[in-house]
C-alpha cells in the first residue's frame, strides 16, 4: 500500500489549506472595498487563541483609518512601500507591549508570581518581541481566513513610527500591514519555497 499524499494527512479540507497557505499571497495592490471593525473583530476572535509564553499576548494592533494618522505615518515608510501603503483600504502598526507582564496575574493566573519574574526591561523586551512576532504570524493566517489579503512590510523606520505612535515608550513598532481586497495586479510570481527534505531533519 502507497503512503497518503500529504494533504490526506491534514485535518483541514483541500480547500481550507489552499485559502490559508497554498494560494495565499502577499497582496501588493487592493481594491477600494472597505475592511470593517466587524471583520477586523472576528479576525482578532480567532487568532486570539494562538500560544503565547505565559499567555502574555503581548501583540497591540492600531488601525490607522483617517486621513491624518495616515498622513502621519508616511513619511517614515520606505519609497518603495509608500504608495502601496497609501492606498490600502486599511492599515495597522503591529506593536509590542513591553509592559505586558502587568496583565499577567490576569492572564497566567494559576503563576500570580509571574510578573515578577519579568521585573528586568531587557529580558522583559525580548519575551514581548518575540511572542508580538509569534501572534503576527497568527494575524496573517487569520486575514487569510476571513477572505482577506495581507501585506506585511518592514520597509519603514521603526524607531520614528514608535515615537510618532506610541510616544510613552511602552509599546515598540515591529511591523505595518496592510490588510484588503486584492486589486489588479496583486500578486508577483509565487518565490520558490524549500522542500521538506531541506527544513526537516532526524537524529
Amino acid at each position: 500500500m502507497s503512503a497518503p499524499a500529504v494533504p490526506d494527512l491534514l485535518a483541514l479540507d483541500r480547500a481550507a489549506q489552499d485559502l490559508l497557505f497554498r494560494a495565499a499571497r502577499t497582496a501588493n495592490t487592493f481594491t477600494d472595498e472597505p475592511v470593517t471593525d466587524a471583520q477586523v473583530a472576528a479576525i482578532h476572535d480567532l487568532i486570539r487563541y494562538g500560544p503565547t509564553a505565559y499567555n502574555g499576548q503581548p501583540l497591540r494592533i492600531l488601525l490607522l483609518r483617517s486621513p491624518e494618522s495616515r498622513a502621519r505615518l508616511l513619511p517614515y515608510v520606505s519609497g518603495a512601500n509608500r504608495a502601496k501603503t497609501a492606498s490600502a483600504p486599511l492599515l495597522a502598526v503591529l506593536a509590542a507591549d513591553v509592559d505586558f507582564h502587568e496583565r499577567l496575574p490576569e492572564l497566567f493566573p494559576h503563576r500570580p508570581q509571574a510578573r515578577d519574574w519579568l521585573a528586568d526591561r531587557a529580558a522583559r523586551v525580548e519575551q514581548a518581541r518575540f511572542n508580538a512576532t509569534l501572534q503576527i504570524g497568527y494575524l496573517l493566517v487569520g486575514v487569510r481566513a476571513a477572505g482577506l489579503a495581507a501585506g506585511p512590510m518592514a520597509g519603514f523606520d521603526a524607531a520614528g513610527v514608535t515615537r510618532e505612535f506610541y510616544p510613552s515608550g511602552r509599546h515598540e513598532v515591529l511591523l505595518l500591514l496592510s490588510v484588503g481586497h486584492p486589486g489588479p495586479d496583486a500578486w508577483y510570481d509565487r518565490l520558490p519555497r524549500l522542500d521538506a527534505a531541506e527544513v526537516i531533519s532526524v537524529r
